[in-house]
């Protein structure tokens, strides 16, 4: 007996696998892990997640506690912020304005596309304290980073339910945004045309734009200032054009993977397993769904006054400028379908570079068209088209765009 007492430590993380919930943890840390490999669903962030909550949870984990690797983690980058702040950076330094500085407008789509945020809002205060019904308000910006600052800003005791909601429902956009647009527009407002204007900008303007955001931003709200700031320092980083090394994706990504992994701390199972999540979860979709309610709803309240209307699908992309936009695309695309019939025409399309918010679907009905044309003229004819589309902004959106050209009528091979 005295022998087994020594080796005691041996054994007592098993005793403790009687608890169902390190299990049920597991199981979640597997299905994010799933997730992210299979199904591709922002793998930079739920893979690390994923795995990360399976090490908090074996009894007894070293990685967690005084001394935890995790948990010194934890405290060095987003007790503090660090780590959302310096990822804001590296998307900053992904996101081109130039659609939006060369029209306006688009901030106004913006701002009609967060009414889900207060909604959620005013819903979730009456099942939480008001930090934390903002907190989890937030999930609807769409941009897991916002939510991370904001939650640990307010101190909320949720935010590992806060941060899988909102990564998860990015992610699930595709799935959650068309039924919702689908039943509150109708098929012809689905289709309508947006001509697309390539609009300069000069190289002036794109330098100034994040400083002039940064100072009005630090008047009218100054705890925003670290938030606006940093990014918009990624973004002056891209514009600036002397430091083009710096502005890749790879310190996002980077971050990103440590963000994930370190926020796990957040998803033990005594923190986790509440009735609380549940509800957050469900929040987060609300949010989400009446994001888009908002966005198409003043784009169809827009065109009662304009002479040249607005893809509704248009508000719905505007509730985040990030890859949401990109997907939205992809999308319309993808439910494309040219007005002839193609028989034995091919093209191969090679896009390059960052783009505008409809400049895809102009792109791909241009190239049908040039297809149609060719095939009635010379019969079987072989074209190859590039196209610059700007706004891609991480790998996430190169894939969006690489499906949806791959599917139109008559092109054999896309590179992106």
């Amino acid at each position: 007996m005295e022998f087994l007492d020594k080796i005691s430590f041996l054994y007592n993380g098993f005793k403790e696998l009687v608890d169902w919930r390190y299990v049920v943890m597991w199981i979640i840390g597997g299905i994010l892990i799933y997730l992210a490999i299979k199904k591709d669903m922002e793998p930079t962030l739920l893979l690390p997640l994923g795995f990360g909550t399976i090490l908090v949870n074996i009894p007894h984990s070293g990685a967690i506690g005084d001394g935890g690797a995790l948990s010194t983690l934890f405290n060095a980058g987003i007790a503090n912020e660090l780590f959302p702040l310096i990822l804001f950076i590296g998307i900053g330094a992904m996101i081109d304005f130039t659609p939006l500085l060369a029209n306006p407008k688009l901030m106004i789509f913006g701002a009609a596309a967060q009414f889900g945020i207060f909604f959620t809002f005013c819903l979730a205060s009456i099942f939480f304290p008001v930090k934390d019904a903002a907190s989890i308000g937030i999930i609807g910006a769409a941009d897991g980073p916002t939510a991370i600052v904001v939650a640990q800003a307010l101190d909320s005791q949720f935010t590992g339910a806060i941060m899988v909601a909102a990564y998860s429902y990015m992610a699930l956009v595709p799935i959650i945004q068309p039924p919702v647009i689908k039943l509150l527009t109708t098929k012809k407002e689905r289709l309508i045309r947006m001509p697309y204007a390539n609009a300069e900008v000069s190289r002036l303007t794109k330098i100034l734009f994040p400083i002039v955001i940064t100072i009005i931003a630090g008047i009218v709200a100054p705890e925003s200032v670290s938030l606006i700031g940093f990014l918009m320092f990624g973004n002056l980083v891209r514009e600036c054009g002397v430091l083009d090394s710096l502005s890749e994706t790879v310190l996002a990504n980077l971050i990103t993977i440590f963000l994930g992994i370190t926020i796990a701390v957040q998803m033990q199972a005594d923190k986790f397993l509440q009735p609380a999540t549940l509800l957050i979860l469900g929040l987060g979709l609300f949010a989400f769904i009446f994001d888009t309610v908002g966005g198409v709803l003043f784009a169809k309240f827009l065109n009662l006054f304009l002479k040249n209307k607005i893809n509704p699908m248009i508000g719905a992309a505007a509730m985040s400028f990030s890859s949401v936009s990109v997907v939205s695309n992809a999308l319309r695309l993808r439910f494309f379908t040219p007005k002839w019939k193609h028989e034995s025409g091919t093209a191969d399309l090679q896009t390059t570079g960052n783009g505008g918010m409809m400049e895809q679907s102009t792109a791909a009905a241009e190239i049908a068209d040039r297809i149609a044309q060719n095939d009635e003229s010379k019969g079987e004819t072989t074209m190859k088209k590039t196209i610059k589309i700007e706004g891609m902004m991480c790998q996430h959106c190169v894939k969006a765009a690489t499906k949806a050209l791959e599917g139109v009528a008559g092109v054999t091979a896309v590179t992106v």
